[in-house]
């Protein structure tokens, strides 16, 4: 018997949300359509997302002997038991808003909460690189460093939601500053903690009078992960320098979640998809050094596939997963 599921999403962003409606047929998701719109204050923003969902709702006669769930993607803190949004930095007024609560009131469709990291993990895991595994990790690996931990078959989001910050799990006495915490393996591991490490080598080769070709202004706040990123993929020896640094941190933080989570994979994101030839040479061998190898030898560590679709496809893998 062949099982299609219909399902809705709503995605709250910083700038922007999305409802979504899409529908998954034997695993397989396609999105029917998606309405965006300006994240503004609270009220305004919580209205125009309930009146998304009616007119998605009315224009695809979805109701909820029809519907499987609504999946609800923000940033935390967060309480997914609740379905309460606990006051997100980069949600100003979304204090103690009970989300899941009024989408359930005004659709009469059962709706659940998870944030970014953990809804990007199921999206992963049910719909992308993850697929057809019972253990596997998501790392963000974009602005900051985040994860989601989908073990023995289910999503893992530990006591208080606080599971799968290795962000803040310091890896050296000295370095980047990334989630509050120098050293950190936010700091070593994303796009501003590249920046970090960049802008620091620069300073340097300039203060001995050397030039810097990608840098020939001296303007070092101008310099990103991506500035670098191109640099070393036209073959400038310090920019690859930078990403080997950032690329043999990643891989001590790896070593630790494979010898204490024993993963089938882990997919990461963002900026490892758009320079994984810079990273993964150096992040394999500290791999191979530091993780047990009965441990490594199983776990395959991979590009995330669902690239900028996977903000709708995690709100609606939340639902998905009720």
């Amino acid at each position: 018997m062949t099982k299609t599921m219909n399902l809705l999403g709503i995605d709250i962003g910083g700038t922007k949300c999305a409802v979504i409606y899409g529908v998954d047929h034997e695993g397989d998701l396609t999105i029917v359509e998606k309405m965006k719109f300006a994240t503004t204050d609270v009220d305004s923003t919580v209205s125009e997302i309930l009146a998304s969902l009616k007119i998605l709702m009315e224009r695809h006669c979805l109701n909820a002997g029809n519907t499987q769930s609504i999946g609800i993607s923000c940033g935390g803190p967060l309480d997914s038991v609740k379905g309460v949004v606990m006051s997100p930095p980069n949600l100003p007024g979304w204090d103690n808003i009970p989300i899941v609560r009024l989408v359930e009131e005004a659709t009469g469709i059962k709706a659940a909460l998870q944030n970014d990291a953990n809804a990007c993990a199921l999206a992963e895991w049910k719909y992308g690189a993850g697929r057809g595994t019972r253990n596997m990790v998501f790392l963000t690996f974009g602005t900051g460093m985040g994860a989601g931990l989908v073990l023995n078959g289910a999503l893992y989001a530990g006591t208080n939601d606080n599971a799968g910050e290795v962000g803040h799990i310091r890896l050296s006495d000295f370095g980047p500053i990334g989630y509050g915490k120098a050293g950190s393996f936010e700091g070593f591991a994303s796009g501003g903690g590249i920046a970090q490490l960049a802008r620091f080598a620069v300073k340097e080769r300039l203060m001995m009078g050397q030039s810097v070709p990608w840098c020939a202004d001296g303007n070092l706040d101008a310099i990103t992960a991506k500035t670098v990123a191109e640099a070393a993929q036209g073959g400038d020896a310090l920019a690859k320098e930078i990403y080997q640094t950032s690329a043999t941190y990643l891989g001590r933080a790896l070593a630790y979640l494979i010898d204490i989570l024993n993963p089938e994979v882990i997919v990461i994101g963002s900026i490892f998809v758009r320079a994984e030839e810079l990273i993964r040479p150096f992040m394999q061998a500290v791999i191979q050094k530091e993780a047990l190898p009965a441990a490594a030898c199983v776990c395959e560590v991979k590009p995330a596939e669902l690239g900028e679709q996977i903000g709708d496809v995690a709100s609606l893998s939340i639902a998905a997963s009720i």
